[in-house]
């Protein structure tokens, strides 16, 4: 019973430390548009994929919406997507969970909008990348909430 309680006790300890050094790589996004900023990041996993250790990176972007996609369910639900066009050529896609958000109808964006987006920002390929916690919630897994600001209005 000892050596059990010590062992799930070490165990917490452990899983503890862990968590807490994955989660200090990842700093909260800038309190502004950091385009520039950006585009280093995607330009670094684009180079770097297979040495990078931290995936998820917390990003302020703003520019204008060039392409608004339909509605979707997935398995975490309803939600809507558009591509923001950040400079130099490239565009993102933005990915908004319409059940979390207090936003109205999809879609509340159009092409020609100028946005702000506070998000996380995933990599896994050239072709599978994108922003997406754009909403207030957090979790253990991803602890900085997120925004939309379109034409100053701003959803969360």
């Amino acid at each position: 019973m000892i050596i059990e309680t010590r062992f799930f006790s070490w165990l917490f300890i452990l899983s503890s430390l862990f968590f807490y050094s994955f989660q200090s790589l990842a700093q909260p996004a800038s309190d502004k548009c950091d385009n520039e900023n950006f585009l280093h990041i995607q330009q670094e996993y684009e180079n770097n994929i297979e040495h990078l250790t931290f995936k998820d990176v917390p990003v302020h972007l703003c520019g204008k919406v060039i392409t608004v996609s339909d509605a979707r369910y997935t398995r975490s639900g309803l939600h809507g997507y558009f591509y923001l066009y950040v400079g130099k050529g490239v565009s993102i896609r933005i990915v908004n969970n319409l059940d979390e958000m207090k936003a109205p109808t999809w879609p509340w964006v159009k092409i020609g909008d100028y946005v702000e987006v506070v998000g996380r920002y995933y990599y896994d390929s050239p072709r599978r990348q994108g922003v997406d916690w754009t909403h207030k919630g957090a979790s253990r897994k991803w602890p900085y909430p997120g925004y939309v600001i379109i034409n100053g209005i701003k959803y969360y």
